[in-house]
Formats: C-alpha cells, sequence, structure tokens
C-alpha cells in the first residue's frame, strides 16, 4: 500500500479530507494517506514540503506562490476552495484599537514570514493606503494560541485569522474583531511536491479524483451544517453563514488568475520575480 503524507490546517475548511479518510476511501484504492494537521500554518507547510516530511498540501494560495518562486520544489495541482479568504483582523478585547486607522503602524502578530498572517497584513495595508515600508511590524506567534497570549499580554497589537475559525474567540471576549479582509484570489490550492509527482501521478489522480467527488456535493451532505458546528466548536448559523460563502472547486487555477497573484505579490515586494504559469502549476 502506497504512503502517502498531506498536511493541512485543523479547520472546517478540510472537513472533507477528514470524511473521506473515515470512509477509508484511500485505503479501498490501495493508498495509506495520513492526514498532518499544521496549527503553524501555511509558513509550517511549505517548510514540510521543502524537507519531504509530507508529499502533499492543502495550502494557502500566496503563500505557496512565494515559496515556489523561492525554490520550493513543489507545484500547485489544483484549487482547493475557489472563494476567497475571509481574514478578520483581530485586537484584544480590551485594546484601545477600534479601527483600521488605530492599527496603523502598529505590530501585527504572525504564525511566521511567509505565513498568509504575515502576506495578508501587506494587501491589508495596500487597501487602506498605508507606507508598506513604515506602517508594518511584525511580531512571530507561531499559531493561534501564540497569538492569543501574545495580544492578550500586549506583544502584538493586532493578529489576522481566517474570520470564522476565530469567531469562537471572539464570542468569548478574547478578540475583538475591527474590521474584515477578503484575499484577492481563491484561498486554497493543493501543492504536491514535485518528486512525487514525476513517481506517483496515478496515485495522485486517484487522491484528485476521491476529495473532489467529495467537495463537488460537500454542501449536501445531510446535516452537514450541524457536523461542522459540533467538530469545530462553532455556532450553528455562523456556519451556515460560512457554508453560504463558500465554494470548492475541482479544478486547475486559470493563467490569468495565477498571473494576478503575481502581479499583486510583486507590487507589494513579496516576491522579487514573476514566473512562468508552468513553473507553478502541473495538470495532472
Amino acid at each position: 500500500m502506497k504512503k502517502v503524507n498531506i498536511g493541512g490546517v485543523p479547520e472546517h475548511f478540510n472537513l472533507a479530507w477528514y470524511l473521506t479518510l473515515k470512509n477509508s476511501e484511500y485505503k479501498d484504492q490501495n493508498i495509506n494517506l495520513r492526514w498532518h494537521d499544521y496549527h503553524g500554518g501555511t509558513g509550517a507547510m511549505t517548510k514540510a514540503l521543502r524537507s519531504g516530511e509530507i508529499d502533499m498540501a492543502v495550502i494557502l494560495t500566496e503563500g505557496i506562490v512565494k515559496d515556489i518562486i523561492e525554490g520550493n520544489p513543489s507545484k500547485i495541482v489544483q484549487t482547493f476552495v475557489e472563494t476567497p479568504l475571509i481574514w478578520g483582523i483581530h485586537v484584544a478585547a480590551d485594546s484601545q484599537f477600534k479601527t483600521i486607522d488605530d492599527i496603523k503602524g502598529s505590530r501585527a502578530a504572525i504564525s511566521r514570514y511567509g505565513s498568509g498572517s504575515h502576506l495578508m497584513a501587506y494587501i491589508n495595508a495596500k487597501n487602506n493606503n498605508w507606507d508598506i515600508e513604515n506602517d508594518l511590524n511584525f511580531e512571530v506567534i507561531k499559531n493561534l494560541d501564540g497569538a492569543i497570549k501574545g495580544l492578550t499580554e500586549g506583544q502584538a497589537d493586532y493578529f489576522m485569522w481566517e474570520k470564522f475559525t476565530t469567531k469562537p474567540i471572539v464570542d468569548e471576549g478574547v478578540f475583538r474583531r475591527i474590521d474584515n479582509c477578503r484575499s484577492p484570489w481563491p484561498c486554497f490550492v493543493i501543492a504536491v511536491r514535485q518528486e512525487f509527482i514525476d513517481n506517483n501521478e496515478a496515485d495522485l489522480k486517484t487522491i484528485l479524483d476521491i476529495i473532489n467527488e467529495t467537495t463537488s456535493e460537500f454542501k449536501s451532505i445531510p446535516s452537514i451544517d450541524k457536523t461542522i458546528a459540533n467538530r469545530y466548536g462553532q455556532e450553528l448559523e455562523d456556519v451556515q453563514e460560512w457554508l453560504s460563502l463558500t465554494e470548492w472547486s475541482q479544478s486547475v487555477m486559470d493563467k490569468e488568475t495565477l498571473d494576478n497573484v503575481q502581479e499583486q505579490l510583486y507590487d507589494l515586494k513579496i516576491i522579487s520575480e514573476k514566473v512562468d504559469y508552468s513553473n507553478l502549476i502541473h495538470k495532472v
């Protein structure tokens, strides 16, 4: 049986993977797919892809594009979530900051350099016409637990993370959300190490076929909203709103979309060069 390691964030976006694993759908095809949670998000997964710790990752578009351009020997094989990610901009509940203008020039908590929380801080700065050089400062906090500690203890001032994942923390009165920022592209893609693609393309196609079948009918799974609410500790109405806003994909990201991603990252000096579509994408 072929062993395959895949990584992703332990969030509701990835429930389809859990369901297909629970149903032994990969084992039925002689594939031992092993899921690994990466609480540190995109930065931790790009490192794991580079080291060979994982073969595949469900990862933020902007993070993997940046890392492939910087030498990560991986390719994007398809879009996973078509819709943008809604990033909540959070401060400590008792913080003096009330608006986006208030946090200009303050310290953004980020999980790692090169992570989504890092890169989206640039997008937020651009959206609000900040001076990129002078109005962005960063404190590395590793993960969501680190952000709770960092904001509460005053080590950092604001933190950007997916709105619905952090909603329970807002409801508890730990964070206060002052605004939202949407990623200007489809949020999650599936990336695979080139070595794995070269040697296991048939297995990769099987894995993609299985997950795509589940995501294509995900919203029609009976009581899926209740399943998500219970598994991820969220309010049912929040889950229902999230489901109404989220669309999965079963196709490869097109050149126009990827060119837009690169253009924006280049303008923000997040990447130093733009590369050809074929350097980023592999069509299975």
